[in-house]
């Protein structure tokens, strides 16, 4: 396992930072290492476009109240803006900008014909009824209504909302339309137009990229431990194929804190959050640990699924993984990944390694635009193509130019990106 070294963290260094200050501390790195325009690269540190909206909303009671909703379009240059809305009360207008930035070298690593989108309302969902989440919702497609369409910008779902939420979101702007517009999102019900096999497919594409790693790496599966760090819509697919793979999946977590069993965790029979909210700690399993106690397990895979920022300065050096791979958007802060770059420990992020969810949303949204769905056999054979294909790319940049994969994955995507800037140029 990889070695521990003291934390580089003093009381006076931030430990985190936000996701657009870490999408540009990334853009500028890849851009070190190509020979882009800098027009191009100044271009591509400011969404084209962020929406700032009130959403009004009739409580249960009677009475009334105005939530901040946001909508932020970093680049089209590919194709629409694309990404998801997160119903969540730390959504800002940065983070935002941050996430749409990420959106924008995801789609472009998978090579999907879209740019980056995000967006959302500042709202603890869990405050609302279902039939206030509904009103909320519609209201938002309609405040959003001039800025979005299948052609235009394509939200999906994220934190805090759902495939029912997307059904509502399309049914508000339909009704609007005055024809149904199954395209104008993502990750809806199959039943309405939405795809199979889109609700697992981020965690399914972890553990596709994850197998690969560790067979690029010269590792046996079967004799692989990991470690997943959030039990939900990501991490528990992960975990599942990953265990069905032959790895030994020996800690997983939930909001409460994680479960541990050395010889291995039968991720079949534990419930994930959506089975059964918060039931991880109430597994049976020989150990419980507290989150941050899983990230420094001593396995041979590392999966952080659950939020943003829970690899910083000040834990880095006590990860004992000899290999990170992004479940969650932005787990690693810059100065953690710094870390991990001279500790030798691999991390592979996750504009590709979590690209399942919006590359199946790509699938859909073909699907909703040609009216013909595929079969989940499709979706998934469809799914493996093409992560093999973005794993191949990577790989290739991390050979020749012995970068990270970080590095290596950003390379692609500005290369992709920008070449298209180029060929395009400025208008007028």
């Amino acid at each position: 396992m990889a070695s521990a070294v003291p934390s580089t963290a003093t009381d006076d260094e931030p430990t985190e930072e936000t996701a657009l200050q870490t999408a540009r501390r990334q853009l500028e790195r890849a851009a070190a290492n190509l020979d882009v325009d800098p027009g191009v690269i100044e271009r591509l540190r400011h969404p084209n476009q962020v929406h700032r909206v009130s959403v009004p909303l009739e409580r249960d009671d009677g009475s009334t109240a105005v939530y901040t909703g946001y909508r932020a379009q970093h680049d089209s240059v590919r194709g629409p803006y694309k990404g998801g809305l997160r119903f969540h009360p730390g959504v800002t207008e940065a983070e935002c900008i941050g996430l749409s930035m990420w959106m924008t070298w995801k789609c472009a690593v998978m090579d999907l014909p879209f740019g980056g989108g995000k967006g959302g309302i500042v709202v603890d969902p869990k405050d609302l009824s279902t039939d206030e989440k509904e009103r909320l919702t519609r209201r938002f497609a309609e405040e959003l209504r001039p800025f979005i369409g299948p052609t235009k910008d394509i939200p999906a779902p994220d934190m805090g909302t759902d495939a029912q939420t997307m059904a509502w979101f399309m049914d508000a702007y339909s009704m609007q339309e005055g024809e149904t517009k199954a395209g104008v999102v993502t990750g809806k019900p199959p039943v309405v137009g939405g795809s199979e096999g889109r609700d697992t497919a981020p965690g399914r594409s972890v553990a596709i990229i994850a197998r690969e790693a560790i067979d690029y790496l010269g590792w046996d599966i079967e004799d692989t431990t990991v470690a997943v760090q959030g039990f939900g819509s990501v991490g528990a697919p992960a975990a599942r194929l990953l265990d069905d793979e032959g790895a030994t999946v020996v800690a997983v977590s939930d909001v409460n804190g994680a479960i541990y069993d050395p010889d291995g965790l039968d991720t079949h029979d534990v419930p994930t959050h959506e089975e059964e909210p918060e039931a991880v700690m109430k597994y049976d399993a020989p150990r419980k640990l507290s989150n941050e106690e899983l990230l420094e397990l001593d396995v041979d895979v590392l999966i952080p699924a659950a939020v943003g920022n829970v690899l910083t300065a000040e834990n880095a050096g006590d990860v004992q993984a000899d290999l990170v791979v992004e479940g969650a958007n932005g787990p690693t802060t810059s100065a953690a990944s710094e870390i991990f770059e001279e500790r030798e420990i691999p991390v592979v992020p996750d504009i590709l390694a979590n690209a399942g969810g919006v590359t199946v949303s790509y699938f859909e949204w073909l699907q909703d635009l040609n009216h013909r769905s595929w079969s989940l056999e499709r979706v998934h054979d469809e799914l493996e193509t093409e992560m093999l294909r973005a794993w191949t790319a990577v790989r290739e940049r991390v050979e020749e130019h012995d970068v990270t994969w970080r590095d290596a994955a950003y390379m692609v995507a500005l290369e992709r990106v920008s070449e298209a800037h180029e060929h395009r140029g400025l208008w007028p």
